[in-house]
């Protein structure tokens, strides 16, 4: 429910009729992770705070540098060398006090990476790196999340969304990383301080669009922009399916730790010794466990999350496919949605 004052410090998109009450109430209800408090970051968390989603998690481990200010235009110089989530988190309860703040003022990582998605709704990336990009992505299509992503180059930018409405994700359109001596940065080649302001812009319009359901999004889509010469470009993007290698996450939600790794050796152990403690799940397709298999069920790696609830908790729950991959996602996708021991068969059945 809206307070008095929320419906008068938003009652300038309240009067639209594709957004209303209703929809402001979803983005009050909503929560957002922000991946990145830079050059993206900055516009993006300043418009989505003023609009009124009701959480937003800023993660960066990143310090304010004097080189940032010419387009992280939420830090001053005299928030140099001072965090960024905190220093973004401060200045932004300032814009609302009706919107709860939450700096994450750490680097996203495959330790971490799982947890701190699994916590919110949906994940905007704006990181300025290749491996976080991957790691971000992929975590989102282990977890079902939608990932909302800009980057910036010079005097390019790209928007898109990925992983929405079983939607292409990053890997359909730029299935491997580029190698390290050929990624270049804002350091080497600069770029335009506007430009991450356009593209914040576009990304936190594609936000409330898709917490709102009002309009149409970039899903399968990646809209590239030069402010150079002012041209604009849409492409489209055909899903492509990808064996994704998730980080592996060895805590459950207890903190536990525990093994995800097990040998054939070790699964053939157990089942000749204990099968009544195993619960073996084949994610293969199923015209490769018609091949040839080692028993338990079959569940496609893609079909898997929809399964989980399903799984008996006191059982070992194994996961198994050809080559140690797929098992491997399996396991992180479950992870969050499973209290049990979840294993993955290392090198497959193969």
């Amino acid at each position: 429910m809206l307070t008095k004052e929320e419906l008068k410090q938003y009652n300038r998109q309240l009067i639209l009729p594709e957004l209303g009450i209703n929809g402001q109430e979803k983005l009050k209800a909503a929560k957002v992770l922000m991946i990145g408090a830079g050059g993206l970051g900055c516009p993006v968390l300043q418009y989505l705070v003023a609009a009124g989603v009701g959480i937003i998690g800023i993660a960066d481990d990143d310090k304010v540098e004097v080189s940032n200010l010419h387009r992280q235009i939420l830090y001053s110089h005299a928030d140099l060398g001072e965090p960024k989530a905190t220093i973004a988190q401060q200045k932004l309860r300032q814009l609302n006090p009706f919107v709860n703040i939450i700096a994450h003022q750490e680097r996203v990582t495959n330790d971490n990476a799982a947890k701190l998605i699994s916590q919110y709704d949906l994940i905007i990336d704006g990181s300025d790196n290749f491996p976080t990009r991957y790691l971000v992505n992929d975590t989102c299509v282990a977890l079902g999340k939608t990932l909302i992503f800009g980057s910036i180059f010079k005097f390019e930018g790209q928007v898109s969304v990925f992983n929405y409405q079983q939607g292409p994700n990053y890997r359909d359109v730029f299935p491997e990383a580029p190698a390290e001596n050929e990624v270049p940065n804002c350091s080497e080649t600069g770029v335009i301080g506007v430009l991450p302001g356009i593209i914040g812009t576009y990304m936190a319009n594609e936000v409330i669009k898709i917490i709102c359901g009002f309009g149409e999004t970039l899903t399968g889509k990646l809209l590239t922009l030069n402010a150079l010469d002012n041209s604009l470009n849409l492409f489209k993007i055909s899903p492509q399916k990808q064996e994704i290698l998730m980080p592996n996450i060895t805590k459950n939600q207890s903190g536990n730790s525990l093994d995800t790794e097990i040998s054939l050796e070790v699964l053939e152990t157990w089942l000749a010794d204990t099968p009544e403690k195993v619960h073996l799940v084949d994610v293969r397709e199923g015209y490769e466990f018609e091949e040839y298999n080692l028993g338990g069920e079959n569940i496609s790696v893609y079909d898997l999350a929809e399964h989980i609830s399903l799984f008996p908790p006191d059982k070992k729950l194994v996961f198994i496919c050809q080559s140690g991959v797929r098992s491997k996602m399996a396991v992180n996708i479950a992870r969050p949605l499973f209290n049990g021991e979840i294993f993955s068969v290392a090198g497959g059945i193969s």
